[in-house]
């Protein structure tokens, strides 16, 4: 099964590929996430037409085919396998080509968009989705998008460091409960430590503590150093 959400408000597009992502999976389950960066070749291909009696249906979250050209290639290539496979692929994805949108529409069950209002203000936490993911190329553009929209830089540093103290809570304790955290964001702090291992979470936050000080003490320009921070993430 295949279930694609995109468009510009990444906001409500991950909210509802979330949503779909918890009607499906069992409990106890993990959504598997497919990420472009580390996308390998022939990956969905295998995927989609695989079988096992252990897990007999599996659920992959696949992270902008788009971003990476064999992912996107290899997506558009096994739309038949995926829609018709007994695991579930859920999509997030930007902006879509028409004859991609058609060709696509053809095999999957659900292809929602969700678009941004012109009117919308911009919403820091969509920042520190991109920062559990790692996903630099997508933090760098929505950082120059939240300083384009009068952001401080006090208020991205404090949007950053809730979401590394999030990560760091879920990997120091067992229950949201535990950790004084709802469910769902709970939930995905735990997912962001399978590529944001605990000791870089402690790591860029010692960073971004230091270039804060840094910045108000005028021994650094804060714009410009919380910009290397993202960079080097």
């Amino acid at each position: 099964m295949l279930q694609v959400f995109y468009g510009t408000d990444q906001i409500k597009v991950r909210q509802h590929a979330h949503l779909a992502i918890d009607a499906v999976l069992p409990v106890g389950a993990e959504c598997l996430r497919i990420e472009a960066e580390t996308y390998e070749p022939g990956q969905l291909l295998a995927l989609g037409s695989s079988v096992s009696l252990f897990a007999p249906s599996e659920v992959y979250l696949l992270e902008s085919p788009a971003s990476n050209p064999i992912f996107q290639e290899d997506f558009m290539a096994a739309l038949e396998v995926i829609g018709e496979s007994v695991h579930t692929f859920v999509v997030i994805e930007g902006d879509m080509l028409a004859a991609e949108k058609k060709k696509i529409t053809k095999h999957a069950s659900v292809v929602d968009e969700y678009k941004k209002s012109a009117t919308a203000k911009f919403n820091p936490f969509v920042m520190a989705d991109a920062l559990a993911l790692r996903d630099k190329r997508n933090l760098w553009l929505l950082y120059q998008e939240a300083k384009q929209n009068n952001l401080a830089a006090e208020e991205i540093i404090g949007t950053f460091w809730w979401q590394l103290k999030s990560i760091r809570l879920a990997a120091l304790t067992r229950t949201p409960e535990e950790a004084g955290m709802k469910d769902y964001p709970y939930k995905k702090a735990k997912s962001a430590l399978r590529t944001f291992p605990l000791e870089l979470v402690e790591q860029k936050s010692r960073q971004l503590l230091t270039l804060y000080h840094e910045g108000h003490r005028g021994k650094r320009d804060l714009d410009i150093a919380l910009e290397e921070w993202v960079l080097t993430l």
